[in-house]
């Protein structure tokens, strides 16, 4: 007697076509999301250059022709447009002097505050000794203080030390520029070593530990590790320097004062505009005038940025 043996056919759970519409609703909802934030970017994007637009527009717009109408009203015939905003900028007399006092108020402005911070946070990230904490904590609090609250108190000092335009040191270096370089350099090293100190922290500690074991010291593990990979977070710090001090008006006036001789760009394409406001066009075609050299700062970063690595190719 044979018995049939019936295999029992597995039925289609319900598993699968509930599955479908929820990975519709997640890629709709991903779609939605990603084309929500693309219109809160391009809102800022607009917010953030719609200003520098009609800052533009207007420089080469007829004198006083933005005290009567928009800048946009320039953007419908007839059209009025004219170069001599720019022509009177670039004819001041003072303008190739203006260019030089400020490489040599933000090259070291620069250099100087970046190296420094470089080896403080280093020193903060992954060198121990007592009171580590404490002082990176005060130092990052000095964020906080106004620089209004220190010109009084530092120029005095730079006034005992000699330290003003009026003197002259060795190689004919105007003492101010002395004055200044130091004044950029305490209100840039808070951020700084606070920025660097971040990025060091997140390196991979083996490295430092396996250079231990060969028996490098700080110096050697600074200078060969730290420092070929800090170099993302270096060229920011730079780039931020950089256009801070260039496009800094009170500081230089503070400590180096106004005299054409040391005056930075920034005060002398400030001095076209008259005591009670006149010629105040003058100022758009200043502006663009300025941004010239951060411009060409920002985006030499960039393209050695996006260029491709060699080991890449």
């Amino acid at each position: 007697m044979s018995v049939a043996v019936t295999t029992p056919v597995p039925t289609p759970t319900s598993s699968a076509p509930a599955r479908r519409p929820k990975l519709k609703t997640e890629r709709l909802s991903a779609r939605v999301s990603s084309a929500g934030l693309n219109v809160a970017v391009l809102a800022l994007t607009l917010a953030w250059v719609t200003p520098t637009l009609g800052l533009l527009i207007n420089s080469f717009r007829p004198s006083g022709a933005f005290n009567t109408s928009g800048w946009w009203t320039a953007l419908a015939p007839p059209y009025q447009f004219t170069l001599d905003s720019y022509s009177h900028v670039l004819g001041a007399s003072d303008l190739p002097s203006a260019f030089f006092n400020s490489f040599m108020i933000t090259i070291p402005g620069t250099i100087i505050p970046t190296a420094i911070a470089a080896f403080a946070a280093y020193a903060f990230a992954w060198m121990k000794f007592p009171g580590r904490n404490w002082i990176f904590l005060a130092l990052v609090g000095l964020l906080a203080v106004p620089l209004q609250m220190t010109f009084i108190p530092l120029l005095t000092i730079a006034v005992h030390l000699g330290l003003t335009s009026g003197n002259t040191l060795p190689f004919g270096l105007n003492a101010g520029f002395i004055a200044v370089w130091i004044a950029h350099t305490g209100y840039g090293l808070p951020f700084a070593i606070y920025l660097l100190a971040n990025f060091f922290r997140v390196l991979p500690s083996d490295l430092f530990e396996s250079a231990e074991i060969d028996g490098a010291g700080p110096v050697t593990v600074f200078f060969r590790l730290i420092l070929p990979l800090s170099v993302p977070a270096l060229a920011s710090l730079i780039i931020f320097q950089f256009l801070w001090v260039w496009n800094d008006l009170l500081v230089a006036l503070i400590y180096i004062g106004g005299t054409p001789e040391v005056a930075p760009l920034t005060l002398t394409l400030t001095n076209l505009v008259g005591s009670l406001g006149q010629h105040i066009e003058y100022l758009t075609a200043a502006a663009f005038v300025s941004m010239v050299v951060p411009l060409v700062v920002f985006f030499t970063r960039l393209s050695a940025g996006s260029a491709p690595s060699p080991a890449a190719s």
